[in-house]
This record gives C-alpha cells, structure tokens and sequence, in this order.
C-alpha cells in the first residue's frame, strides 16, 4: 500500500467503565514494503514514512491519534479533578537561588502558574526585586523559554539564549544592562554551546542553518565554534574552532571569570570529552590539547592565579579533584589535589576560596568543604536524605544553597562558612502537609545478584497487603543519577494511596562509572533487569500486585519501558514511556543520535551489536501472539529534536496492529513542544493531568 492510499479512522467503541473496556479501532496506518538488510538479516520497516514528521500522510495520522486519544482521556470520569488539584498545588510561589554578579543579587521567580519564570534583579539582598527579563513577554503561548544566562565578565552585558517550542535550536540575545536595553546583536542557529563571555564579545557553538523543513530530524554535523563581538552581525563573526574531520563531534567554550584561560571541550565520539585550552594571556597562543582519551570527563572547575582545577575521572572512577600548572597543561603532569572517595564526586565549585564538594552515597547528596590545599575542613548538615546546589563566587564568601527531597519542597538556605551553619533563608508555601507522607530507602537483588537501591515515598500507615498502587519510574542510561527531588505532579498520586517508586538502575552515576558501564552496550540487558526486579521486589514484599504496576520513563527512561513491557507484559498494568528511542536500528541517523553510540552501540558497528540491539528494540520486539500487553500511553512532541517523534510514531502504529490484547495503546503527540526543556506550566498541567487520568483509571484508581 501507497502513503496515497493510507486510512485514517478515529473512532472508539464501547468505553463503558475501567473493567469493561472493549478493544478500540485505532487509526489504520499505511505500511509500506520497505526493508533493511543488517548483516544477514532482513528487517521490515512498513512504517518508514512516518520519519517524515512534516508530510501530509503523517499529520493526518498524527491528527487522528490525537483525537482518538482526546476522546478517551475525555471519558475518564476524574481527569478534570485531577488537573485542578495539580494546578491548586503547583499555584505557589516558586523562588529560585540567589546568585551575585557585579555587586547585584539575581534569582529566577515564577508567581504560580507563570508559564516561564521571570529573572529578577536587586540591588541588595533585602532590596526592592524589579524584573530584568521576562520569557512570557516573548510569546503568548509560553512555548518561548529562557534557555541560559551568561554575564560579560566586565559586569556590561547579559547574553540570554531562547528556545522555540522545546527545540534544542538556541537564539542569543544581548542586554545593556546600563540601561537594559534589548541590543540588534542576534544569533541563530546555535546549539550545544555559549555563550561565553571574552572582553566585549562571546564564543557560542553552532551549525549551518539546516535545510528548509528538516530542521528538526536531519543528522547534525559539523561543530564550530564562533566568537561574536556586540554590535556586529553574525555574519560577521570569527571561527575559532571547527574540526572537518570528525563532523560528528561537539565543541564548546568557556572562559574562566578572570578571562585568562580559553578551554574548549570536545565530545560525541566516546563517553566522555578531550579539554583543549589557550592562553588567552599570550597573542596567538596555540590551542593545546590537554588529553587524547574521550573515554572519561574532564570538567574545568576553577582557575586560580597559575593554577587550573579539573574535576575528573580520569584514574578515578567515582571522580576527584585534579590540578596543574598553566605552563605545563598536559595530562601527564597534573597532580591529584582531593583523592577518590568511596562515594561518587557529584559537582565541585569555589565559593569563598574553599571547595564546595558534594558527594553521592546510595543516590542521595552530602556536602563537605575543603580548603585550597586539599584538606577537608568540614561537613554541611543537610536537613534529611535528598538533593543539594550551590551558589556563591570564589572571591566572595557570601552562600546559597537549595535542598529539596520528595516530600520536601525545594528549599534555599543561607550559609554561614565561618561558622559552618545554615539557616532558612526563603520556605515554600506549598498546599500539602509533608508531616502525612514518609521516604524509606530499600536496597533489592537484580537478576545476578546486584544490589539496587530504590526509592519509596507514600501515606503514613499504609499496609503492605499487596494491594497498593505503585508508580514505578526509572533512567539507567548515560550516567545520569537518579536524586531525590520534589514534585506537587505527583502528589494527588500520593494523596490517592500510591506509591512513588524510584530505581537507581545501573546505567546511571549513582555509583561511578563502574556501575555506568555495567548497563551499556552489551550489558544493557542489566538495566532492564534491574527494573523488572524492582517490581518483583514490590510484589514479593507485598507493597502491591502486578496488575496494580504503571512504569514511566523518559527518552531514554522510555526506551526502558517499551523494552520491559516487551519482555515482561505480564509484571505491569500500565506503561507510559515518554519521547523513548524506540528504533535501536536506526537511532544514529537522525539529529544527534549518533551521540548515543558509546551507551548503546549502533546496528551498523558489527553484527553480534546488531543482534544484541535487535534483541530489545521496543520496536522489534512487540508480540504478535495474543499476549495481553499492559494499557500503554506513548507520549512525545511534534518539535523534539532530542529523540525525534518518529520513534514514538513507529512504536505507536507498530503496538496498534499487533495482537495485544484489549488494553488501550494511545500515543499523545504535544504541539509546539520538544523533548522537555522549556515546557510552559499550561502544557506541563494538561499533559500529567492527562497522563495521571490515564494511569490511575487503568490501575483502577478514582479521585
């Protein structure tokens, strides 16, 4: 069948009630013979033109999901319950943490239900606040967002990058911040990078202006890295820095506050970077190459007169602080300042001349401070298990930290480091009582034995009689870590008896690179098994049942899922995977995929890679058979150039013309929207409202 011949219906039949849904008619899909030859094996891909987000064919297909998927949320008795307590409980005044920069006080507000926080200026702490920007003025959707900050070093101007509907595409704007007019100095294109501030002007990393209507799914190559001096169009602007030969690399650049260092990082190509730097002391100086191993990270921390300081994992699995000498930069010769400790090396700052160091033991933050020589001075109480940032100026002794868990509401302390005491500087006011609800951590065995760590957070007093719903929610990829952390979405979840569980699987940082490492390439089948072994561990401890289960993850979280439910339908009531890669054969050839080589592996590196891919690729791997699949809501956005929406398309037409039972298989397409960053509050509401209403109705749940 042609794309010209394709049929789109949109009805629903029967939707009587949570127990007596009948099977739905889902929009028919065209499939097309088109295959792929992988080694030795032949894989069909019937529905290869639903990559083509911008064609007639897939916006009707995309239109008829959507209704369909409306008129079903729409029938769910609760959903408009469930939005107005989310939208009561996220209606606070969100505050963000202080920051000093030439002599003012700058933080991030949003009144409640601000579509994007506003920045705010003061001339003194308890000064009066007045607005230095606002993202809401610049679109009247909200689906403009305030993507990052960058103030010139000589306190003149503030670079700001915007994003348009949740793409990864950044504009640069320029404020005089004299008189706080809007510059013409205007960047486009740019992504991955900047703006760094040297003198009056910036480095920013960009590409070529892709090709009309494929901006958001062509393969990005090409990485440079530009200096733009105000007041003069892009055009005009200096390369600084490009690599021909490796067209699938990144590049960035950072400028110390000092302005005497250039570092320039380079990633995509290991799971690391390579750090480059240049003395921009010296005229024409080279831009040296410090390392050669992009299998490790390298983050500049500080520079100090001639000293530079790296946090590293370079011989050092779990992170330390390294340190050299401008004069002899090279790898070989730098020195090892704080050694490694038992505990992963999460984030290092100067504030004050002393190092703030915040180490993760079991997932959760604990703080510490160093001195210059490397000698630990003291440890930060934190108020219970959870997560911790910090704020300050390495020349100014003047502290600010958030801490936030599940049940606590993100919280900024003022610090005292003389007298290593903190005190509330500003508390939330947030319509729920934390008093009501407990946070236990509990450690289970994965299939081979390893000990995982897990989360729970639910009522006081529930029983452990097997009948309680359980939101389960997982990562386990690119050694990202899973902290605690406070959400009001998920509380009328809790308020209803569920329990919010969450896995730190391997595959994430929560224990170094070691553990990373034990969930990539061809030992990503650990990851999978180490979330199906928390939901045993759920059931086995009588926290709840398998048909009480709904699993979430995103991007790759929701390439978690859809595997999990393909190899174990029979543990889960309801799935939700959020923008997965759901294409492990073809991941590499849209936007920045190929970046995702060194967790995953590609289709095309050889075959035993192919096969291992092949073997749990949501997409390849849905049954056939009859096996009753669990209730599955895909949800994705029409403008994610993260993970492109033709995964979750595929994985939707795919799942719908399988033989899986009578539970429904919905996929909800967001507009003007992208893999997440930037959402405005209207869509983040109307999305979990719908997406809880789903969940809760399918487990059996009422609000």
């Amino acid at each position: 069948m042609k794309l010209k011949d394709v049929i789109l219906m949109g009805s629903m039949i029967g939707l009587m009630g949570c127990s007596t849904k009948a099977a739905l008619e889902y929009p028919v899909a065209a499939k097309e013979e088109v295959a792929d030859t992988y080694f030795d094996v032949t894989v069909a891909d019937p529905y290869r033109w639903l990559e083509n987000d911008t064609s007639e064919a897939t916006m009707a297909w995309v239109k008829a999901e959507n209704e369909m998927t409306a008129a079903y949320i729409a029938q769910i008795p609760f959903r408009d319950r469930i939005k107005e307590r989310m939208t009561e409980l996220t209606n606070y005044e969100k505050i963000g943490t202080p920051f000093k920069r030439h002599g003012k006080y700058y933080f991030y507000k949003n009144d409640g239900l601000q579509n994007q926080s506003v920045l705010y200026v003061k001339d003194t702490l308890d000064g009066e606040a007045r607005v230095l920007l606002d993202p809401n003025q610049l679109s009247e959707d909200g689906t403009v967002a305030l993507a990052g900050i960058s103030f010139s070093n000589n306190g003149k101007y503030l670079a700001y990058t915007i994003s348009r509907s949740g793409s990864d595409w950044n504009e640069i704007f320029v404020l005089d911040l004299a008189t706080n007019k809007l510059l013409d100095d205007h960047i486009l294109w740019s992504k991955f990078g900047g703006p760094s501030w040297q003198g009056d002007g910036f480095y920013y990393s960009s590409y070529d202006k892709p090709e009309d209507g494929k901006e958001f799914s062509n393969v990005n190559e090409n990485h440079k890295i530009y200096y733009h001096e105000i007041g003069k169009p892009q055009s005009a602007d200096r390369l600084e820095f490009q690599n021909p030969k490796e067209p699938r690399r990144f590049y960035n650049a950072s400028v110390n506050e000092d302005e005497t260092i250039l570092f320039v990082s380079e990633g995509g190509a290991g799971r690391g970077n390579n750090l480059f730097m240049k003395d921009l002391r010296k005229p024409n100086a080279p831009l040296v190459a410090l390392t050669t191993d992009m299998d490790y990270d390298y983050y500049p921390v500080e520079v100090i007169g001639n000293t530079v300081y790296v946090q590293t994992n370079y011989q050092a699995p779990k992170y330390h602080i390294a340190c050299f000498n401008i004069a002899k930069p090279l790898l070989k010769d730098w020195t090892t300042l704080i050694s490694e400790s038992e505990s992963v090396l999460s984030s290092a700052q100067v504030i004050g001349e002393k190092f703030f160091l915040v180490y993760m033991k079991d997932a959760s933050h604990h703080a510490y401070v160093y001195g210059l020589n490397g000698k630990e001075e003291y440890k930060v109480t934190l108020p219970t298990l959870g997560s911790v940032s910090f704020s300050g100026d390495k020349d100014d002794k003047e502290v600010f930290y958030t801490f936030t868990s599940f049940t606590f509401p993100a919280t900024i302390y003022r610090f005292d480091m003389d007298q290593n005491r903190s005190e509330v500087y500003l508390a939330p006011k947030v319509a729920f009582t934390p008093e009501e609800y407990v946070t236990e951590q509990v450690f289970y065995p994965s299939a081979d034995g390893t000990r995982i760590p897990m989360f729970l957070t639910y009522k006081k007093g529930l029983k452990k009689d097997g009948t309680n719903p359980v939101l389960l929610y997982g990562y386990g990829g690119f050694n990202v870590s899973l902290n605690p952390g406070f959400s009001t979405i998920r509380l009328p979840f809790l308020e209803s008896g569920g329990i919010y569980a969450m896995a730190n699987l391997r595959g994430g940082g929560e224990y170094g690179e070691e553990w990373h490492m034990a969930g990539t390439l061809m030992n990503k089948q650990n990851v999978f098994d180490d979330f199906i072994a928390a939901a045993e561990y759920l059931i086995k401890e009588k926290y709840t049942h398998n048909t009480k289960i709904a699993i979430n993850g995103g991007s790759n979280g929701g390439l978690l899922v859809g595997a999990v439910v393909n190899q174990r339908p029979d543990l889960f009531r309801v799935a939700i995977p959020d923008v997965g890669v759901m294409d492990m054969l073809r991941y590499h050839l849209f936007t920045i995929g190929w970046n995702w080589a060194s967790d995953y592996g590609t289709s095309a590196d050889n075959k035993e890679m192919f096969d291992y891919l092949y073997a749990y690729s949501p997409l390849h791997t849905i049954k056939n058979d009859g096996t009753s699949y669990p209730a599955i809501l895909i949800n994705t956005a029409d403008h994610d150039d993260r993970v492109v929406p033709a995964h979750s398309f595929k994985y939707a037409a795919t799942l719908q013309a399988a033989n899986t039972g009578d539970a429904p298989k919905l996929i909800r397409i967001e507009s003007n929207a992208g893999h997440g960053a930037g959402k405005p509050i209207s869509k983040i509401l109307d999305e979990y409202a719908d997406t809880y209403a789903f969940m809760m109705y399918n487990l059996g749940m009422s609000f």
